[in-house]
């Protein structure tokens, strides 16, 4: 046979995939999307992913053989791994840098160096210190990592003092994978195979007349395996499940295994919940909903994508169940995508309730065990057949995948920003949808500009439900003027006179409230009345945040924190003011205004355990808060019975952001966070603070007005060559230089500009100039729709290739983020 080769995946941000001889052991096993051990580098081990098999050396260099092979099927399939090609292509990112972000940390392994104890050594120097504390450790461990000798060591990098000793020969290193991913166990108990039966047992309790405790137990074990001839048939008992019955038990249970009447073994088990779950039946549509419904199958039909624009609270999700029904129904599968985990505690709930074990969940709040569960589950096809999750859920390894639902599509967080690839879920989805000919549904109340113009030039069926469930009217919007009220000094705190009204008649009927603003923390800066100094962050260029309950300043883009200032650092004066307000500032001049109300906080600093969300929405639904008080995620689908009044703080906030989408994400905002009032009984209020009541998007928010929007808004995109009529790519330069990064930019924007000429924009600092002590220029592409991406990450890599060669910009990093929110 022929020499064979394959082309590996690396989790590495290098261009090229790497190709290794295929040794004759493995050649009639190895397939793509097995999983491999590799050398990578002099010394480090490396798992990666077989992307193809073929009998072509390298030219450029020996190839080196593949270890071992860690499966005996692919974990990745075929489908995937396109779709990775053509992620790694469009984002303008390495194919490695998707192999990373796509598989879950316990498929990946990792090379640990592990470092052994030569109990031969004999000291013929004096050590230092430290040396013989590590010593002195490592001779009663038969081996430890680097990670445990820097504990002990007390060093951030011990590499010098290992170095030392290994060429004393004192120590010895070795390079070997760990598994990351350990499967769950759990210890069970049975009867031994002496006393499996009813005369055996006899006999044991007999003996067991003088050990009460031991009886007790082997009763009580007796009781859990479901009867006598359970026990004898070999029936399985948790110890954790049996001890909890028997107060202080654990020495008897010893004393039973001892004597050779239980046998204790560990079994696997599942970190999921997989027990039996009722199923419901699904709801009756209404009119309005059967006809929509029937024009999503319709769209379907004339294999499109579906845009289906329905109001807040018109039924989306009911629709969304009775199609995931049929799919399941064909033995298919489908993926429901969310935006924030926020909003799969209340949708979970909602779907276990109608496809109980059918339903898989996956976002990042589950542990790295659990999500390799998940993926484990869809490749076996054991029990899933549809998957709840956020953006990452993409990547899973779906094998019969028939539809997509891209719920709230508007969403900017189906963007990744950080690492690579900063790709966009629903555009992802799109590609999935021709690959896996599956159908996809875009959902949402207030459509991308993007999305709504492909629906209008017939890339997307459009589809509407302009009328809310069971006929609930919209809410009443009322538009109020802070600046008049702040010049007659009507306001309390940050709350017009009007909000404080409408929220004391909302508390004395019982009903729920919700207040918007869209920044966490207590102030967003603390400044100086004497002279105007305001705390920087020393490593980013932006004023930092007061957070109350630390008492402590926060940079919220690298989390640099120092105590709060109480003089200036400038003038020596005690007249530090804090200025403007965040959702904690919020939530205790509420508590302030309404001490006898219930009142809790939605922002990210509330939200970061994996129960945070569950609990404070769980709180809310039950009636046990009366207001709460959020940032954007109490905007993103939450439905809430009670609610009757919400509360948008500061819309000016929002409105006057520098970026060409600032009036298309306040709009969706404001109209998103105003659906979640008067949801069943009756009509919801929204009171709307502003200073420029008169604002457009202000008007055309309080008149529910999206088609009026849109036109203004299309229109000037047209005009100045913006999305979705032109693509956008921004490069971002960074180094710790600031001379250094503005040559790199200049020089890249020339590069550029003879490739592609007047598409090129900048370069220029962007608003927040440095972010972890990097200084940042932005350079800004506009490329035809027509461009081929692939042709366009050639050229622009070629030129950034020229920037890196030059010595002096050698350390310059250049980021590319295609389709930039």
């Amino acid at each position: 046979m022929p020499q064979m080769f394959a082309d590996i995946v690396l989790p590495v941000p290098l261009p090229k995939l790497f190709t290794y001889s295929v040794p004759e052991a493995f050649r009639s096993t190895l397939a793509k999307g097995q999983r491999v051990v590799v050398s990578f580098g002099k010394k480090k081990l490396m798992s990666g992913l077989v992307f193809g098999i073929h009998t072509q050396a390298p030219e450029a260099y020996e190839t080196k053989p593949i270890q071992s092979v860690l499966d005996s099927q692919a974990v990745v399939t075929e489908e995937q791994l396109a779709l990775w090609q053509w992620m790694a292509d469009y984002y303008q990112c390495t194919i490695g840098e998707v192999y990373k972000a796509a598989l879950p940390s316990g498929l990946k392994l990792e090379s640990e160096t592990r470092v052994f104890y030569n109990p031969d050594f004999e000291a013929s120097l004096d050590l230092p210190e430290r040396a013989l504390a590590l010593l002195d450790f490592l001779s009663h461990k038969k081996h430890t990592t680097i990670h445990q000798i820097n504990e002990v060591t007390g060093l951030k990098n011990s590499y010098g003092l290992i170095k030392d000793l290994i060429e004393l020969q004192a120590l010895f290193v070795n390079e070997q994978l760990s598994a990351a991913f350990r499967p769950k166990t759990e210890s069970v108990l049975s009867l031994h195979a002496e006393v499996r039966s009813e005369e055996a047992l006899k006999t044991v309790f007999d003996q067991l007349a003088r050990a009460p405790k031991q009886l007790q137990l082997l009763m009580t074990f007796l009781q859990q395996a479901g009867g006598v001839e359970k026990a004898v048939a070999g029936r399985l008992v948790g110890r954790t499940e049996l001890l909890a019955a028997v107060e202080g038990a654990p020495n008897a249970l010893n004393e039973l295994v001892r004597k050779h009447y239980l046998t204790q073994e560990k079994r696997e088990v599942s970190r999921l919940n997989l027990e039996d779950q009722v199923v419901i039946e699904k709801k009756s549509l209404s009119t309005e909903q059967a006809t929509a419904l029937q024009e999503v199958k319709n769209g379907f039909a004339e294999g499109k994508p579906v845009l289906l624009h329905g109001v807040t609270s018109s039924g989306k999700t009911e629709l969304y169940i009775h199609l995931i029904e049929e799919v399941i129904q064909k033995g298919q599968q489908a993926l429901y995508l969310l935006p924030e985990i926020a909003l799969t505690t209340q949708i979970t709930t909602r779907l276990k309730a109608h496809f109980g074990n059918d339903l898989g969940i996956y976002h990042s709040r589950f542990s790295d065990d659990e999500r390799v569960e998940v993926w484990n589950n869809l490749l076996s096809q054991k029990s899933y057949k549809v998957i709840l999750g956020v953006r990452s859920a993409v990547f899973l390894p779906f094998k019969h995948l028939k539809l997509i639902i891209v719920d709230e599509e508007h969403e900017n967080s189906f963007k990744q920003y950080d690492p690579a690839p900063r790709y966009h879920a629903r555009d992802v989805a799109m590609i999935m949808g021709k690959r896996y000919k599956a159908q996809v549904l875009l959902g949402t109340a207030t459509p991308s500009l993007e999305s709504y113009y492909n629906a209008k030039s017939n890339k997307f069926v459009l589809v509407q439900l302009a009328t809310r469930f069971e006929g609930m009217q919209m809410p009443e919007i009322v538009v109020v003027n802070t600046r008049e009220a702040q010049r007659r000094k009507m306001m309390q705190s940050h709350f017009t006179p009007q909000l404080v009204d409408y929220m004391t008649k909302a508390l004395e009927r019982k009903e729920q409230i919700i207040l918007f603003q869209n920044r966490r923390g207590f102030a967003p800066y603390l400044e100086c009345t004497a002279c105007g100094w305001i705390p920087k962050c020393q490593h980013c260029d932006v004023s930092m945040t007061y957070h109350k309950h630390i008492h402590h300043l926060v940079c919220h883009y690298c989390g640099y924190s120092v105590p709060n200032y109480t003089t200036c650092q400038a003038c020596e004066s005690p007249a530090m003011q804090l200025k403007g307000f965040g959702t904690q500032k919020i939530e205790e001049d509420i508590q302030a205004l309404f001490p006898g109300a219930g009142v809790a906080r939605m922002d990210y600093d509330t939200t970061r355990s994996k129960k945070g969300y569950e609990n404070i929405i769980g709180s809310f639904e039950q009636g046990k808060l009366d207001i709460l008080v959020g940032t954007q995620m109490v905007t993103k689908g939450l439905d809430f019975d009670r609610v009757s009044l919400v509360g948008i703080l500061n819309a000016d906030s929002m409105l006057n952001n520098p970026d060409f989408r600032a009036f298309e994400r306040s709009f969706q905002m404001m109209a998103q966070v105003s659906g979640r009032a008067g949801r069943k009984n009756r009509r919801g209020t929204v009171v709307l603070q502003t200073g420029d009541p008169e604002h457009p998007v202000i008007q055309f928010v309080r008149n529910n007005n999206f088609s009026g929007f849109y036109e203004q808004q299309i229109a000037e995109r047209e005009q100045f060559k913006y999305p979705p009529f032109y693509r956008l790519i921004h490069l971002t330069i960074k180094h710790k230089n600031r001379p250094t990064v503005n040559q790199a930019a200049n020089a890249l924007a020339a590069h550029l500009r003879a490739v592609f000429g007047s598409r090129v924009l900048g370069p220029q600092e962007p608003p927040v100039s440095k972010i972890q002590d990097h200084h940042l220029q932005k350079i800004m592409l506009k490329l035809e729709r027509t461009a081929s991406p692939v042709k366009a990450k050639d050229l622009m890599q070629d030129c950034i290739n020229r920037i890196i060669a030059h010595p002096p910009w050698r350390y310059v990093v250049v980021v590319a983020d295609v389709d930039p929110l």
